[in-house]
């Protein structure tokens, strides 16, 4: 499925567009293009994170290989400058180039013998392999390498002479440590010998950057040259880290890799059947994204990253992806520490928004992340059979709709009039749709939006049924906040989520036949087409009646739905904006406002399901999310693509809850 072989590769528009991603758990990666280019800043071998899962540093940019053999020698390397040249064209020597699980493999033929290299993240360490294998042919292989380093936030760039290197000679190769504060970074190897360099390299084109309307040009330094001989059947194993004595030999560490995926396939298989190559495929795309966040009262905490590579761990999308991530593929302790981990972190009655990438305090500017929590612990207490989570929630939960009644940041507060959930002020973004930049707002949505009433309102039912469920199973009533009694917050959280219930008619719009998407707001009732109102027909508890459901449902297929998710906006709008690109002012504007989004399939398809009880239609709709494997982020699903057809990729390429939601959708459909 993920196996490209020369026609493709040496089409350099081809493996230029095509990139792959190795993570540890961390919060860390590598990245890069099939042709071995740079086209993004956040391209390298090794963007280690610092103070996990954040700090992300730029440390190894690129390893450029020359390999002579019966004294030609080949290039193997590609670089594209800012004066337009492309030089040299090592794609033009490869064979072949393949995923092998989550591993990207590059083979390239040399007149008779093939070198195959590999790269590879080691699982909980800021260490990355590359490993080099010379597995066909009769002539030696002489390796030459030159180390490619940096030391920057990932998100920046640099120019040359910014820093100067401290390059010293230690065992098995060198230490680099640019500048007196910076983390030492370790290039090692088991067979290599290694020289100190000093030379920087300018002028690097990012060509993506270029698009995005970002800085375009990057400098690199050229720190270290290794060489080495592989006769056939040998190999070569260059190791990457911060760490100064990791293992050096790579076939043990290729083994723990291939043991890790083993083991993520073996869990997932237990409840995703059928489980052909593709969903596999999406399995190690999930395991991608989870990442340590340990705390002083939680050192195993974990959490999701949003999206690479450029996003940290966001508390909306670690609880829309956490049914698809971890309790779709059988993680389910994984998925207990996430959510105890985010208890950690509710203040005020809200879960953050998203932890910033330097390590500041988390920010609070989200209204649905919350409620988001509310149906994820749900989910894990339905797949499980756990009821001790929820016990232990349980007074955090009660707190934070406490909070949301009397009301927390940002005008978040339950309107007393009607029980529904008002949020929102001039000059922040609170819903999904947060495209912000500078002080414009692109989609305030301040008012009453629909889908954080769907939320609230299955928030509400939930309450009621773990109220509930608490008075079957729990030996002592829990600690009183206000309200005294299991019975009687059985008969509080249902009266709250009656009154919702009665009033979410107001959403609906018998002109249009579908949700307004915000009501109460400064100018009106907005009677936008957007997916949001999707959300009240897929969550387990909808506040809208089977035939407002199925109308809902058409409505967006009719003019929402593309092979790719669904569009942020209709095209009948004034306000659509069918392609994403430019700058970044540009972008924003078209982010919510026509975009596609790969998330948004789960929401129609789980509310198509209830409407249509059809999962054959609902398995098709996933078809060309996971052709999509093969283009983009290679092996993992994109965050967006352009409204308008071809519908190209774009953003992200690999996203925590694009992935997600096609693995739940499969676990909702198997077996029916």
């Amino acid at each position: 499925m993920l196996d490209f072989g020369p026609d493709l590769c040496s089409d350099l528009g081809f493996s230029m567009e095509r990139e792959w991603l190795v993570s540890n758990g961390l919060g860390a990666y590598a990245s890069g293009t099939v042709a071995g280019a740079l086209t993004r800043r956040y391209h390298g071998l090794l963007i280690a994170a610092l103070q996990p899962p954040v700090g992300r540093t730029l440390l190894l940019t690129k390893l450029d290989e020359a390999a002579t053999c019966n004294g030609v020698v080949y290039h193997l390397y590609t670089d594209c400058w800012e004066d337009g040249w492309v030089e040299p064209q090592g794609y033009k020597r490869l064979a072949r180039f393949h995923l092998e699980g989550a591993t990207p493999i590059w083979t390239f033929a040399l007149s008779g013998s093939i070198l195959e290299k590999r790269i590879w993240m080691e699982q909980g360490a800021n260490t990355t392999y590359i490993r080099y294998d010379h597995s066909g042919g009769r002539d030696a292989i002489e390796l030459t390498i030159r180390a490619i380093v940096n030391n920057r936030d990932h998100h920046a760039h640099t120019r040359a002479g910014d820093w100067q290197a401290r390059i010293e000679s230690v065992a098995h190769g060198l230490q680099i440590t640019a500048g007196e504060e910076a983390a030492p970074l370790y290039l090692l190897s088991d067979r290599a010998s290694a020289i100190p360099q000093h030379q920087w390299l300018a002028g690097y084109y990012l060509s993506i950057e270029d698009y995005r309307g970002q800085e375009a040009i990057d400098d690199n330094l050229y720190a270290g040259l290794f060489t080495a001989t592989l006769q056939p059947g040998q190999s070569l194993t260059l190791v990457t880290s911060t760490s100064p004595d990791p293992d050096l030999d790579g076939v043990a560490a290729y083994a723990r890799q291939l043991a890790h995926e083993r083991q993520l396939l073996a869990d997932a298989r237990q409840h995703l059947k059928p489980m052909p190559p593709e969903v596999e495929q999406v399995v190690l795309a999930a395991d991608q994204f989870i990442v340590r966040r340990g705390l002083p009262s939680e050192p195993e905490g974990r959490s999701v990253i949003a999206g690479y590579p450029w996003f940290n761990d966001w508390g909306r999308d670690t609880m829309i992806s956490l049914p698809g991530l971890a309790l779709a593929t059988g993680r389910h302790q994984l998925a207990a520490r996430i959510l105890r981990t985010f208890a950690r972190f509710v203040s005020r009655g809200m879960l953050p928004n998203r932890f910033p990438d330097e390590g500041q305090a988390p920010e609070y500017n989200t209204v649905d992340a919350t409620l988001w929590y509310f149906e994820a612990i749900r989910a894990y207490t339905e797949a499980t059979g756990d009821d001790l989570l929820f016990h232990d929630l349980f007074p955090v939960l009660r707190e934070i709709v406490d909070w949301h009644l009397r009301g927390t940041r940002y005008q978040i507060h339950a309107d007393p009039a009607d029980g529904l959930l008002c949020a929102g002020e001039p000059g922040v973004q609170l819903t999904w749709m947060d495209a912000k930049v500078d002080d414009w707002v692109v989609t305030p949505r301040i008012g009453k939006p629909v889908e954080i009433n769907a939320l609230w309102y299955n928030a509400l039912r939930i309450m009621a049924d773990f109220a509930r469920i608490w008075g079957d199973t729990a030996p002592v009533i829990p600690a009183k906040a206000g309200i005294q009694g299991l019975a009687v917050l059985v008969e509080h959280y249902t009266a709250l989520a009656d009154q919702v219930r009665a009033s979410f008619s107001r959403f609906w719009n018998d002109e249009t036949g579908h949700c307004h998407d915000v009501i109460d707001g400064p100018g009106g009732d907005d009677p936008s087409l957007r997916p949001n109102q999707l959300i009240a027909v897929s969550l387990p508890h909808s506040p809208l009646n089977p035939q407002q459901q199925k109308a809902v449902v058409d409505a967006c297929a009719h003019h929402l739905l593309t092979p790719h998710g669904l569009r942020s906006l209709a095209p009948n709008d004034p306000a659509y904006i069918g392609h994403y690109g430019g700058d970044r002012r540009t972008r924003d504007a078209a982010y919510h406002q026509g975009t596609v989004w790969g998330w948004l399939i789960g929401p129609f398809a789980s509310a198509h399901l209830r409407a249509y009880d059809d999962p054959t239609a609902v398995r098709s709709f996933l078809e060309p999310l996971l052709g999509q494997l093969a283009s983009h982020g290679l092996g993992s699903l994109s965050e967006i693509f352009d409204g308008d057809p071809p519908h190209t990729p774009r953003g992200c390429i690999a996203q925590a809850w694009t992935v997600a939601e096609v693995l739940r959708l499969w676990q909702e459909t198997t077996g029916r």
